[in-house]
């Protein structure tokens, strides 16, 4: 018995085989039974995500993309009627055609042939190619079509589709004689050619070397831009593919340039800005705006240079693609000031490169660094009133974002500015001023000024709308009577977070939307919906009833179209109950009765896709062991049933399971957290574990983790498929001691993991990154309770990352450390010794825990300066510390292959502590410069032994 129970343990037999051996023979053995294995390394490519989804009008078929994490993927077309699937490899951008009978697609060329490719060092246009694939759903027939570039449905109506891409290549006839002059050859500069395929009957248009095109929402016209050929002028075009009906509508000549093609809402209307400018070495272009409509010969200039509505000297924008209201009455533009260019007759040698930091900027230079190239294409919202042709300009410089009404169908826009409050670069909180602004002559009206939230017009028009932060309330502003109105105050009713512990203001749980005519506003508290009418705020109604059961309730959009909710049909309701951490989905009746529809051990998200002619419903819902795969239902959600499986080899593979854990922090503040645990969990044994925090978790109870390269965090499934405890704590905070408070939590939660029994208290990592990287690094100087850490991008000195600047954004890193997730709740003078008592540097000494940091050198959120100081003191003091430098990666690896890199050593580092394994050779000696790229040093060292790599439990 006991050689029975050995063999089990090694994995070398089942019990399913051991019961086959002592059986009689029989004519058909039952299968042998899998024996699971660990996670490695080498399954993260073949596992695969589901990242396009789509469900065609009429329920019947489910389009998505089915992908591994590297490698080539595919586009499965899955009946809803029959479950019968079919699927074509290499297909992404999946659109169906609106009458339900075609699928339309890109065809990707095979991975490896085009890294064979760019291993033999073919030149760009050599790569493969992009296809194009049309498949008929009823028939399973595939029609391909190859190097094509881009391609276009109609959203609604018609049974075509337009392609752009290369011409077929055509051998040269060598019977005949050369042509004397070099024919046009297809380029990004003269274009490519244009298809128009009937999807039923096949027939094709083809027009030569266009370079944009548009296609309109009903599918009645397509506008393209051609440079022309022998028998096309240059020029723009508009076409009907049902009547075959090709019209010029402007005339150019080949250096002219189209671009920003629109139509309107029906399609009987066409805005272009064309660049007619021949010199392509001028620096300043004049673009011009141009309109047409149907039953015009030709395009109409409507402004220019000489004619825009702006001040003198500013220019139509060539980077605004016009928009046409909803009734088509007005057209939309932008203009902006001449741009500032270079001297090009200047040498390098003569041009001064500095920068004038000034106290009284509104935009620090770094922020300005950030969105130079944005600033360059900025443009300010101009209008032209397409029946008496009246240019008005809308927006500024001093008001330069604008928020049409009522889809652009009102006499007036609202203006948005927030160029008073800009210098206040140590609040991150928005601040604003709206303005009204007739499209009539442009004169503009102050609506609310110090607006501190964000601003926004209810659908129909009627209503400003926003949070007031430092209120902690929802306000509306009636525009016609230019009246404010307090909706909530906060009090018998929060309508923001209830739970939020920065020292700042609260953020609020948002909305559902307006209903029918702007009537009333749909407001989320923590768990319910309120319908409160701005002309009677007092009397605001529940709809829901979540509070006593801590039930949430969310409303759920079904149509991406939709500009209001309606009250008079039945609303689909996602709900998450607070203690359970139970979710599914509920009914509310018109007679506002909630009816639930489905519920259980699992989470569903808030994305529902819904039939638009059909009573077809699909949405996913996951748990750690369940990927979130798809299922489909009919509106009562009475009958599911799965309709992918997108990784059905995740059954080999030993996976885990996750609990609820309960303890008291350090001060008595009940908490909760998770506990993942190895499948085949024996309290009876000692398990290494791993601790891993940031804020909270506990929410995510259901969440699945694919086993994936390690972007920043560690991979739960990972760890416990190969025999790790995973604990991961909530934290509370107390304003001025973020250190202190993660303490006051983690501590104590380990403590109590390990009071359990089954934790082997001498093999405890810990690993956080960012805010968790900060926190981990404080923690190993307050205990020595953990036998390893990983802090990734750890803030280590909050003197100096205070007055730093966030990289990727240009913003100061103040308001951070004063009333964000910092939460010392005051600036570096007011409280300094908040700053040097939680700040890791100060209290290195006092480490015995060996350090692992991953801090990149182009870190846009965390300066990697922060790690240097770590390191550079753990290394003086002799402390056991190695600090992985990813060069060009920021705050998050995003290379594939680095995140493959750090994987390996990550787990290779914990397993050396946790598990005795033996430490690589970077570990063990580290990683020569000159070696860099060339010997990655991941072999087990030559001498190794956990001794000379220091360690660091308690005994």
């Amino acid at each position: 018995m006991k050689k029975y129970l050995l063999l089990l343990l090694l994995g070398g037999l089942s019990p399913a085989l051991f019961a086959q051996k002592k059986a009689k023979k029989s004519a058909s053995p039952p299968p042998p039974t899998v024996v699971k294995k660990p996670l490695t390394h080498d399954v993260y490519d073949f596992w695969k995500d589901i990242p396009e989804r789509v469900i065609s009008n009429n329920g019947q078929w489910f389009g998505y993309a089915l992908n591994p994490q590297e490698g080539d993927g595919k586009v499965v077309f899955h009946n809803l009627t029959t479950h019968q699937a079919d699927s074509i490899a290499r297909g992404e951008g999946l659109k169906l055609s609106t009458d339900s009978e075609f699928a339309v697609f890109k065809i990707k060329p095979q991975l490896e042939a085009t890294k064979a490719a760019r291993r033999a060092k073919k030149k760009k246009d050599e790569l493969p190619k992009d296809s194009l694939g049309i498949y008929a759903l009823a028939s399973k027939k595939l029609v391909k079509f190859p190097t094509v570039q881009s391609f276009k449905l109609p959203e609604k109506g018609s049974d075509w589709v337009a392609y752009l891409g290369e011409s077929p290549k055509v051998k040269p006839d060598t019977t005949k004689k050369a042509p004397s002059k070099r024919p046009k050859r297809e380029s990004d500069e003269n274009g490519y050619r244009l298809v128009v395929r009937q999807l039923k009957s096949g027939t094709e248009k083809i027009f030569p070397f266009v370079t944009e095109y548009e296609v309109a929402k009903n599918g009645k016209r397509l506008a393209f831009a051609s440079t022309g050929a022998d028998s096309t002028k240059t020029g723009v075009y508009v076409f009907e593919p049902a009547t075959n009906q090709l019209t010029l509508i402007h005339t150019g000549v080949p250096k002219h340039k189209f671009k920003k093609l629109s139509f309107d809402e029906n399609g009987d209307q066409l805005a272009f800005v064309a660049d007619l400018d021949t010199n392509s070495k001028v620096q300043i272009r004049l673009p011009k705006l141009f309109h047409w409509k149907s039953g015009d010969a030709t395009a109409t200039r409507l402004a220019d240079e000489t004619t825009q509505p702006a001040a003198q000297g500013w220019l139509i924008s060539s980077e605004y693609t016009p928009k046409f209201s909803k009734d088509g009455a007005k057209l939309f533009f932008g203009t902006n000031p001449k741009p500032i260019v270079q001297d090009t007759t200047l040498l390098n040698e003569e041009i001064v490169n500095v920068e004038v930091w000034h106290w009284q900027d509104t935009k620090l230079q770094t922020q300005q660094k950030v969105s130079l190239e944005r600033d360059r294409k900025k443009s300010y919202l101009a209008m032209v009133n397409l029946i008496d042709k009246k240019l008005v300009q809308l927006g500024s410089e001093l008001i330069p974002e604008a928020e049409l009404i009522n889809e652009g169908n009102s006499d007036f826009i609202v203006g948005h500015s927030d160029i008073r409050y800009s210098n206040q670069h140590w609040d991150w909180n928005p601040k604003e001023d709206a303005y009204l602004i007739s499209t009539r002559d442009g004169s503009k009206t102050l609506l609310k000024e110090k607006i501190q939230g964000n601003a926004r017009v209810s659908p129909e028009g009627k209503y400003l709308y926003w949070f007031s932060n430092p209120d902690t309330a929802w306000f509306a502003h009636d525009i016609a009577a230019n009246k404010t109105i307090q909706l909530t105050n906060n009090k018998a009713v929060k309508f923001a977070d209830e739970e939020d512990d920065h020292p700042d203001f609260p953020n609020p749980y948002g909305i559902a939307g307006w209903t029918k005519g702007d009537q009333s506003l749909l407001i989320y508290d923590r768990f319910d919906i309120w319908q409160i009418d701005p002309l009677n705020p007092s009397n605001a109604k529940k709809l829901t009833n979540g509070r006593g059961s801590k039930q949430s309730h969310r409303y759920v959009r079904l149509d991406a179209e939709e500009r209001n909710v309606d009250l008079s049909k039945p609303m689909l309701l996602s709900t998450v109950n607070e203690t359970t951490k139970q979710s599914g989905f509920a009914q509310l009746s018109p007679t506002l009765q909630v009816t639930k529809l489905y519920e259980g051990d699992f989470s569903v998200g808030n994305l529902v896709l819904k039939a638009k002619n059909a009573d077809r419903y699909l949405f996913t819902k996951q748990t750690f062991k369940e990927y979130p795969d798809w299922y489909a239902t009919d509106g009562s959600f009475k009958s599911i049933t799965q309709v992918t499986n997108a990784n059905p080899q995740q059954s080999n593979y030993l996976w885990g399971s996750v609990e609820i854990v309960n303890w008291r922090a350090g001060d008595g503040t009940p908490l909760q957290g998770l506990l993942y645990k190895p499948e085949n969990f024996d309290s009876t044994k000692k398990y290494p574990m791993m601790t891993y925090f940031y804020e909270k978790n506990a929410d995510n109870l259901h969440t699945h983790y694919a086993p994936r390269p390690i972007r920043s965090y560690i991979n739960f499934s990972y760890f416990v498929s190969n025999g790790y405890l995973v604990f991961v704590p909530d934290i509370v905070y107390k304003t001025g001691y973020p250190g202190q408070s993660a303490y006051n939590c983690i501590v104590p939660g380990v403590l109590s993991m390990i009071d359990k029994g089954f934790v082997d208290k001498d093999k405890i990592g810990i690993s956080g990154h960012s805010w968790g990287g900060y926190q981990t690094a404080y923690l190993v100087t307050q205990t020595n309770l953990f036998k390893a850490a990983e802090a990734g991008a750890p803030v280590a000195n909050m003197t100096s990352a205070y007055g730093g600047i966030r990289w990727d954004t240009g913003l100061s890193r103040q308001a951070q450390y004063e009333r964000t997730q910092t939460r010392i709740g005051g600036t570096l003078w007011e409280k300094p010794m908040q700053y040097l008592e939680n700040s890791p540097l100060f209290h290195a000494p006092k480490i015995q825990t060996p350090v692992l940091m991953m801090h990149n050198d182009d870190d846009g959120a965390v300066p990697w300066y922060q790690g240097i100081e770590f390191y550079m003191a753990l290394k003086r003091l002799d402390k056991p510390v190695w600090m992985l430098n990813y060069n060009g990666e920021k705050h998050g690896l995003t290379k594939r292959q680095n995140m493959k890199d750090f994987a390996v050593r990550l787990y290779q580092y914990f397993d050396h502590y946790l598990k005795d394994a033996p430490a690589p050779s970077w570990m063990a000696e580290g990683l020569p410069l000159v070696e860099k790229g060339i010997n990655q040093h991941l072999a087990p060292a030559k001498v190794s032994g956990g001794s000379q790599l220091g360690g660091g439990s308690e005994k």
